[in-house]
């Protein structure tokens, strides 16, 4: 009954591995395939919740981009997008969503054609910044320097 229990407990320590939040930043802005995809391999083991389908589509998304075979480079990043999609549509008012995916609209090829809610993100972002925690705001600060919409004077 004790060895039960404690190989129970063990097994949900492992499967409750919470998101190191300022390594997925660190992934998330990196151009490394292999980071990127360690840091996706820890994701899936991870019980389902709004934060990991982001972030699991954010890096599935990013990943995209390393395929060289253009099917599987648009069939990764819709599998992102719906992940990424479904966490911003279950909870709309997550501003750090809408951040992730400000990066992505931004950044992926204009031919993918995800790119209608650019305006609205970066407003949203603009408008709820003092709502994001303080290691997300650093990030956002930071990507604000080179990004096209959101505007690092606005960032208050």
């Amino acid at each position: 009954m004790i060895k039960s229990l404690v190989i129970s407990l063990i097994a949900l320590n492992l499967t409750t591995y919470s998101i190191d939040k300022l390594n997925f930043y660190k992934v998330f802005e990196s151009n490394s395939e292999s980071l990127i995809n360690i840091e996706i391999q820890k994701l899936r083991k991870l019980n389902s919740s709004n934060t990991k389908d982001a972030y699991l589509g954010a890096l599935l998304m990013k990943k995209a981009k390393f395929q060289k075979n253009i099917k599987e480079k648009i069939e990764i990043f819709k599998q992102g997008k719906s992940l990424l999609e479904k966490a911003i549509q279950t909870n709309p008012k997550k501003i750090e969503y809408r951040f992730l995916r400000l990066v992505i609209q931004e950044n992926c090829p204009k031919i993918l054609k995800y790119n209608s809610e650019i305006i609205e993100d970066s407003e949203t972002i603009h408008n709820s910044y003092q709502e994001l925690e303080f290691s997300i705001k650093k990030v956002v600060k930071k990507y604000a320097q080179k990004s096209k919409n959101l505007n690092p004077k606005l960032l208050q």
